[in-house]
């Protein structure tokens, strides 16, 4: 009951954007919108619930079989909840640790959920503190191991400075010369995007930003474009090709490709590198794609673009000013065990989004520790353009090396590199992490390894 109240909590209030999506910019009616909203993060703290439930039903005896089968149960519950129902990875408990914290050493070498680990055994750990120390038995020699407060401290901070050790190793090597960029941020309304009269407007503002900022590597958000590129007039495109052929560079740009029936939501290179494009391939459950008996639902909101295919799971990396770059659209960085699929080729990654359908929310913030979470993962910078918020480009250690202030127009412009090399993460993925956690649950189901104490 307490793990499903707590994710009730966590996710109502901290995916309540869901809600000013469909209401506000998706002309949902607002009863509607409210139970839809209600409904997904029920379902969403379902997870957080059953892990809760094994914990109560495994009963681990002992504080620190306790604190391992907590760590272990929470990991499980947030890697399925990644994955189940197509996957929805917000809000995992490793995301807060992104730095300065000693627990983004883990990142790099068991990704997100191996930080997510970490930081439920110190979280089961801590507990365990205030309980011994609220507790009335004394630290004597016979009590040591059940009631002593400084053994699970101890154990908090092993696990502390493990992670800050790790925080110091090298896993990539830089590679390429320096590359200078430049990323786009319109702060196009979203209620504004798609109407036929703004759409000049649109491609003037971003051809005026290129033209003020120029760089080897210029960015634009996703769908900055609001049309099918065959609708774009082709003496547009020649001009941003221009643009980018001045730097002897790319310029990449959020578009809607058609191909016959189906229609992509895509990244498009213009420039010295020649013409590539990326397919969205991880698309968002009514946002891009309708789910079967669903579309009763979707005839309630007014989405435009609401039914994408998606692109192909494997797509190499784009060349791109002279780096190998992996691009993602929008919530697939969210997906860390996608991104690596086109590791260690990429040397730079790069997410372009756009978060105006979530308003002035907590969403662009989260989105942001998202990206720097992959970074860390991934021993690769990341670069960011959005529309509204936030743009940013988050260095290789995972820090926000510069960002633009939300719901600005502008460009945020600076030098980059690319980067060489593989992580333990990018070699293995999320599998160490889950087998972690699973070992951690057998060993503190062992009653061979900790007889029960009282």
């Amino acid at each position: 009951m307490i793990a499903g109240a707590y994710g009730c909590g966590l996710f109502l209030t901290g995916v309540s954007w869901v809600y000013v999506s469909l209401s506000v910019f998706g002309g949902m009616p607002v009863w509607l919108a409210g139970v839809a909203t209600v409904l997904f993060c029920a379902v969403l703290a379902l997870f957080s619930a059953l892990g809760g439930a094994l914990f109560v039903r495994l009963s681990a005896p002992g504080w620190f079989p306790r604190a391992l089968l907590f760590a272990g149960l929470w990991t499980l519950a947030e890697w399925t909840r990644t994955w189940a129902f197509t996957g929805f990875p917000w809000l995992a408990a490793g995301y807060s640790q992104t730095p300065p914290s000693p627990l983004a050493g883990y990142a790099p070498l068991l990704g997100l959920h191996g930080v997510t680990l970490a930081s439920a055994l110190i979280g089961a750990l801590i507990l365990e503190v205030v309980r011994r120390w609220l507790s009335s038995e004394s630290c004597g020699t016979r009590s040591l191991l059940r009631w002593c407060p400084a053994l699970p401290l101890l154990a908090t901070a092993v696990v502390l400075a493990a992670g800050g050790l790790l925080r110091e190793v090298r896993w990539t090597q830089p590679t390429g010369e320096p590359l200078s960029v430049a990323l786009l941020q319109g702060n196009v309304a979203q209620e504004m995007k798609w109407r036929p009269e703004r759409f000049v407007d649109s491609l003037r503002t971003y051809y005026r930003l290129a033209l003020e900022n120029p760089a080897q590597l210029t960015v634009l958000p996703e769908t900055a474009l609001p049309a099918f590129l065959e609708q774009i007039p082709g003496e547009y495109l020649d001009a941003l090709r221009q643009l980018a052929l001045r730097q002897q560079g790319d310029l990449l740009l959020g578009i809607a490709i058609a191909d016959g029936r189906q229609y992509f939501n895509a990244a498009l290179s213009l420039g010295a590198s020649g013409q590539q494009h990326y397919s969205k391939s991880h698309l968002v459950p009514f946002g891009e794609f309708v789910p079967p008996g669903f579309a009763w639902f979707m005839a309630k909101a007014n989405i435009p673009m609401s039914d994408f295919t998606a692109g192909a799971r494997a797509q190499a990396p784009l060349r791109l000013g002279g780096q190998y770059v992996a691009v993602n659209i929008c919530y697939e960085d969210a997906f860390g065990e996608e991104i690596i699929g086109a590791l260690p080729a990429a040397t730079l990654l790069v997410n372009i989004s756009n978060v105006a359908w979530f308003g002035d929310s907590l969403a662009p913030a989260q989105h942001l520790q998202i990206a720097q979470m992959r970074a860390l993962e991934t021993g690769r910078m990341m670069l960011r353009a959005t529309n509204t918020g936030m743009t940013a480009i988050v260095d290789v250690d995972g820090h926000v090396q510069s960002v633009l202030p939300p719901f600005t127009r502008g460009a945020l412009v600076g030098e980059v590199r690319g980067y060489s090399g593989a992580t333990p993460y990018v070699r293995w993925g999320n599998w160490p992490a889950v087998v972690l956690a699973l070992l951690l649950i057998a060993l503190a189901s062992d009653r061979k390894a900790f007889p029960r104490q009282a």
